[in-house]
């Protein structure tokens, strides 16, 4: 461990993984001695972690809570985060350990990213969860990690996508890449997929196949049989010097070009898995329709500035300047990384799938700018939808607090959405009816977003109707022995 360095707000440990301490609340009279102390910061950047672990757990006896913060220091957090799902051994007593394989790839992936990139001694070049000792504080660092590191590698295979813990971590880091975009910076491709073991492309959830990346040239026998393959046949071995050797490559070549801001930890126990759609059975994953119900800048309502809007209904963004891009575009990135296919439209555009009497084929959100309901163009397409009912249609109404034109009107505003969508307002679960009766930032949008979209989901899938397979209407009773049909005279009966 590092020597101590003093802070304003208390003693400082140079380490690896900066963790916060502080009492926990309502401890015995005997230990309130450590109740007034001040926070301990513990950053441990260059201790192998068992020192941190040890630390961390002689600190919770002591009646402390322990949580993870990021550091200050930009540079602390790894090049990249290798995320993988973990294979169970097909015998407990067998020794033998199916996750060595990944840990050779990452520990060759550090070696290369640590010459490529130029990186400091102390400086790391990677996380996987592998190196997180039993007992440790693992999803505070995972989402540490996540929060810090550069690049994103996914190691695709069948059994990653159907990993609810690499959905999180999927999650976590895409939220990184939104908020990136949300400040207005330009798009950003910093999720560089390996494969694994090889999926068909048809099966990946739409998370995935939103992502460019070209496999073929980290080499044919990589894009044939992944990396599993590659390293467990020794004919392979050049194969997979040149495949390791050119991901690293790529990985550090998106580092330098596209740096994420970090951000605190993400609370990862509550995160959503970006697989959560993912069916192999329905290649093209769960459409989910987004619906903008707001007037363009030629077409304002009497006392409504054009600051928030565009030349289309698409372009309005009612949290700018915080967001700096149409509410629409951000939706879209949000529900595709949940696993779903956007299909984003206006009013007009999505109008007999909103008012139509047909069985619903998917499931939707309503984004209602609370101005529109002030003219007739929108309020009566509306009211016809509150009657329909329609539950696996989720309404969302964006009202911006620092808004001060609908803090003025509230009044008027609040009266005409009441109107337009009196039974919508008042329906679902708390969650639902909050969307529906006003987000008062973008902050709290985002969080609603994966809640209402899954209430969607839940609802179509309660009313869509179902489709049984074509073939024989009914099925016979199975048989332990004999044809199935009638014999031709060739075939003999199976005998027990």
């Amino acid at each position: 461990m590092g020597q101590a360095a003093r802070t304003g707000v208390g003693p400082v440990v140079t380490g690896r993984a900066p963790v916060h301490v502080q009492p926990i609340h309502g401890f015995g009279a005997a230990h309130n001695s450590h109740a007034g102390i001040s926070p301990l910061f513990i950053a441990c950047r260059h201790c192998p972690g068992l020192v941190c672990d040890s630390i961390v757990k002689i600190l919770a006896g002591l009646g402390l809570e322990v949580r993870l913060r990021v550091s200050d220091d930009t540079h602390a957090g790894p090049y990249f985060f290798l995320s993988y799902a973990h294979t169970p051994r097909h015998d407990a007593n067998d020794p033998y350990d199916p996750d060595q394989w990944v840990e050779r790839l990452f520990t060759d992936l550090c070696r290369h990213v640590m010459v490529l990139s130029g990186l400091n001694h102390g400086d790391r070049a990677g996380f996987m969860d592998r190196e997180l000792h039993s007992g440790s504080y693992w999803p505070d660092r995972l989402a540490e990690g996540l929060a810090t590191c550069r690049v994103f590698v996914p190691l695709y295979s069948r059994r990653y996508f159907e990993s609810e813990q690499c959905g999180k971590e999927w999650t976590a880091f895409s939220q990184r890449i939104l908020y990136h975009r949300a400040r207005g910076s330009e798009r950003v491709e910093t999720i560089i997929p390996a494969i694994w073991v090889p999926v068909p492309v048809e099966e990946l959830p739409e998370v995935a196949r939103s992502i460019q990346f070209n496999h073929a040239g980290l080499g044919p026998r990589y894009a044939e049989h992944g990396f599993y393959g590659i390293m467990k046949l020794r004919q392979f071995r050049n194969a997979y010097e040149t495949a390791v050797y050119h991901l690293a490559r790529r990985i550090v070549e998106v580092g330098q070009s596209a740096r994420l801001t970090p951000v605190d930890p993400p609370d990862y126990d509550s995160l959503e898995s970006a697989f959560g759609a993912y069916d192999a059975g329905r290649p093209n994953g769960h459409r989910l329709r987004v619906t903008v119900v707001a007037p363009d800048i030629d077409n304002l309502p009497e006392g409504r500035g054009p600051y928030h809007y565009g030349r289309t209904a698409h372009e309005w963004n009612p949290y700018r300047p915080t967001l700096n891009r149409p509410l629409a575009d951000h939706t879209a990135d949000m529900v595709r990384h949940l696993g779903f296919r956007p299909d984003i439209g206006t009013l007009d555009e999505h109008s007999e799938y909103l008012l139509g009497d047909d069985p619903p084929t998917s499931p939707g959100l309503l984004l209602v700018d609370a101005w529109a309901t002030t003219s007739d163009k929108f309020q009566e397409p509306l009211r016809r939808l509150d009657e329909l009912g329609k539950p696996w249609i989720s309404v969302m109404v964006p009202w911006n607090k620092d808004d001060t034109q609908t803090a003025e009107a509230e009044p008027r505003l609040r009266h005409r959405l009441e109107a337009a969508l009196h039974n919508k307002l008042s329906e679902g679960h708390p969650v639902q009816r909050s969307a529906a009766n006003g987000i008062p930032s973008y902050e709290q949008f985002n969080k609603a977003v994966p809640e209402m979209a899954r209430s969607a989901v839940t609802q179509y899938l309660r009313h869509a109707p179902a489709h049984p397979p074509e073939g024989r209407a009914s099925i016979e009773r199975p048989r332990l022995q004999g044809p199935l049909s009638p014999s031709d005279g060739n075939d003999t009966e199976a005998q027990p």
